[in-house]
């Protein structure tokens, strides 16, 4: 295990809580290409984006793609319900298979270590601060950090960079 002083080489190093406070490792994740996404309910993205992201994975799951949800309440207070109602709403609304995580905070003193650390990596991209709902992550097989795209690249356009992660391309 690596002491604490030594930066975090890969997302697979970090451990999340699911949508019922459990631990998960994202080391479980070896092999895949994930899309991290904070996600919210309410806002003006949410049905494309959530149609989207359903139809990827749809396509790509059992090539080894999995899409992670990260509920957040920091921009326009547009994901303010429980858990479970998240939960609900995306399972349900959407068709969503893909694991929703707990809700947490990308920006401020609060913030995730995983989002910290994926923004550390691609800080250029998103200066400082996660914009709005809906930024993405593209991380490879190895747990590296390949893209980061805005909240109103639509989840579709990322097709072909997915497609190249999974040696489809």
């Amino acid at each position: 295990m690596a002491s604490q002083s030594s930066l975090p080489q890969s997302i697979h190093e970090f451990t999340v809580k699911d949508a019922k406070g459990n631990d998960v490792n994202l080391g479980i994740y070896k092999g895949k290409v994930l899309l991290i996404v904070n996600v919210a309910s309410q806002c003006g993205l949410t049905n494309s984006n959530y149609t989207e992201l359903t139809q990827l994975y749809e396509k790509y799951k059992d090539q080894g793609l999995e899409i992670l949800a990260f509920p957040c309440n920091q921009f326009g207070s547009q994901e303010p319900g429980t858990i479970e109602e998240i939960q609900n709403f995306v399972c349900t609304r959407f068709k969503a298979e893909y694991p929703v995580f707990d809700k947490v905070e990308v920006n401020g003193p609060n913030t995730a270590p995983i989002y910290k650390y994926m923004k550390s990596v691609k800080g250029s991209l998103f200066g400082d601060n996660i914009k709005w709902n809906f930024s993405k992550f593209l991380v490879d097989k190895e747990g590296q950090i390949v893209d980061g795209y805005a909240p109103t690249t639509s989840p579709l356009s990322i097709e072909k960079d997915i497609k190249k992660l999974l040696g489809k391309a």
